[in-house]
């Protein structure tokens, strides 16, 4: 069986009366791709993400500045040829900080958010298809619910940080801590939203027609069941993503994040509370890009959950 293309093609069809009719074929992503575009604000999402990771990955290459390089004899300055954002209380170029920072806070956003995604998604379609597992996934997601996910970071981050640092380094091991724990904490939407789409396509006379025939579960799920959840699916990992970030910045911020060597969008920003007054741009900074990415994210999630929907597709 060949895939359906994703440009458009054309086959030609004679009328009744001999003229020739040109019948236009589309694929679902085309379609997915022309409503997408008509969402202006997910276009300009699009464009500021994109800008903001080529830049945070790209950037260092250009600026070539060390973002630990320290010059007491520039501290505190303005944005100047040299340092266009300004450099901090000892001298850190305020650019490189933010661009490396931007690697670790998007790298630890996207990871969480696919942990979160797995997770929920494996559990939605579960509690969704198989009716003896409905109740207990539901109840043990009521449970992660019910916790106090603030206080839960803190207490989990105060317990391993130490071995895990040991165990890993002091870098990948408080990045593996803190993608894990957001991503276990954050599956719970997602679950409750893939379950109740599963359990409405269950019912739809396409899946009681591959269970009359012989079906296997397991392929009616691939097969029919997931790619009718795609929607949510993807409107909850670009939420997944910007909640990731959020989290990681909020913890950073309180100073249970990343080391202060290893700079994030969240670190810095708590780095930059005590010289708000001195350097206002410290503070402004990271703040901004924290929201124009998380922003952007969302923007992108309402384009997705628009042109994903078949009903405003007009299929």
């Amino acid at each position: 069986m060949t895939k359906p293309s994703a440009s458009l093609s054309k086959q030609s069809l004679l009328d009744s009366d001999g003229t020739r009719l040109e019948l236009e074929h589309r694929s679902m992503w085309t379609d997915v791709w022309r409503q997408f575009r008509k969402h202006k604000g997910a276009l300009a999402g699009v464009f500021v993400f994109v800008f903001i990771s080529v830049a945070v990955f790209v950037g260092p290459i250009i600026h070539g500045v060390d973002p630990n390089a320290i010059d007491f004899t520039a501290r505190n300055l303005g944005p100047v040829w040299s340092h266009p954002l300004g450099t901090d209380n000892i001298g850190h170029d305020t650019l490189a900080q933010m661009l490396a920072g931007g690697q670790v806070s998007l790298a630890v956003g996207l990871s969480a958010a696919f942990i979160a995604l797995l997770l929920g998604t494996l559990i939605g379609v579960l509690a969704g298809f198989f009716k003896a597992l409905d109740g207990p996934l539901m109840r043990f997601t009521d449970l992660f619910l019910a916790l106090p996910i603030l206080p839960l970071l803190l207490v989990t981050i105060l317990l391993f940080r130490d071995s895990l640092r040991a165990t890993f380094g002091p870098e990948t091991g408080i990045f593996l801590l803190i993608v894990s724990i957001i991503g276990v904490t954050s599956w719970m939407h997602t679950a409750r939203v893939v379950r109740g789409d599963v359990l409405s396509i269950k019912e739809r006379e396409f899946v009681t027609a591959a269970h009359s025939i012989g079906t296997r579960r397991h392929r009616i799920v691939f097969r029919h069941i997931l790619p009718n959840v795609l929607s949510p699916i993807m409107v909850s990992a670009t939420l997944g993503i910007a909640n990731a970030i959020i989290t990681e910045s909020a913890l950073s911020f309180l100073g249970l994040g990343f080391p202060p060597d290893f700079p994030t969008w969240g670190r810095l920003l708590y780095d930059g509370t005590n010289f708000i007054q001195i350097t206002p741009s410290r503070v402004i900074w990271p703040g901004l890009f924290i929201a124009l990415t998380v922003l952007s994210v969302n923007y992108i999630g309402d384009g997705l959950r628009d042109a994903l929907d078949p009903r405003l597709r007009g299929r």
